[in-house]
């Protein structure tokens, strides 16, 4: 059986917007404005390594765990009112359905996890859901694609991963897997060169992939 294996944030829905809005609200409390170059090295880790780093890097005076609260607080208040699906997500879904089983690899939390795929009702879509809960370490080590790789029972020559971030792609990379990129807006400038195909949205994504022989 052939799998298809999503990352979340940034990929099936536009989070990324959220996650910096939360983290400005609380870092502007303190004057710290955070560089590009820290933003690329969280994206895909898992929720309190990013705040280890950003507290590192940044020198803000809370605890990665505090800070974690702070930003999940907030994410929880504009998951409900302000979270939207990337354009072309639910063709992608409905294309494959049936003809791929679908796994969600996302760094989030499974809380957060849990709630997006219950606000945009698309939970049934998937085969297998793996988050940063599963796992000891986040992208861009293997760790959590070789998980849902076996949770849905499926070898490396025969799934395809779609990502993106460079950390989420090089994640799936490492782990043998088929590597579509889709860059946003906050991940255009990272390196992707290392990717098997760049597509500029999902519906270009779909398209490559009915032309794909696993």
């Amino acid at each position: 059986m052939k799998a298809l294996f999503l990352d979340m944030d940034g990929l099936m829905v536009d989070t990324e917007k959220l996650y910096q809005a939360a983290q400005n609200e609380i870092f502007g409390k303190y004057n710290i404005l955070i560089d590009e170059s820290i933003l690329n090295k969280i994206m895909g880790q898992k929720p309190i390594d990013s705040c280890r780093i950003l507290v590192e890097e940044t020198g803000i005076p809370l605890q990665p765990e505090d800070l974690l609260h702070k930003r999940n607080q907030i994410m929880e208040q504009k998951l409900h009112s302000e979270l939207k699906m990337m354009p072309g997500l639910m063709e992608f879904l409905l294309e494959f359905q049936g003809i791929y089983r679908m796994a969600v690899v996302t760094g989030a939390s499974k809380k957060f996890l849990d709630s997006i795929l219950a606000s945009l009702n698309i939970r049934y879509f998937f085969s297998s859901f793996i988050s940063s809960d599963e796992i000891k370490k986040g992208k861009p080590e293997p760790e959590i694609y070789e998980k849902a790789m076996e949770s849905l029972c499926v070898s490396k020559e025969h799934g395809i991963a779609l990502e993106d971030s460079s950390n989420g792609a090089l994640s799936a990379k490492r782990a043998g897997l088929y590597v579509i990129a889709i860059p946003n807006v906050y991940t255009s400038g990272q390196n992707f060169s290392f990717v098997d195909y760049m597509a500029k949205d999902l519906y270009e994504a779909k398209e490559h992939i009915k032309n794909l022989i696993l």
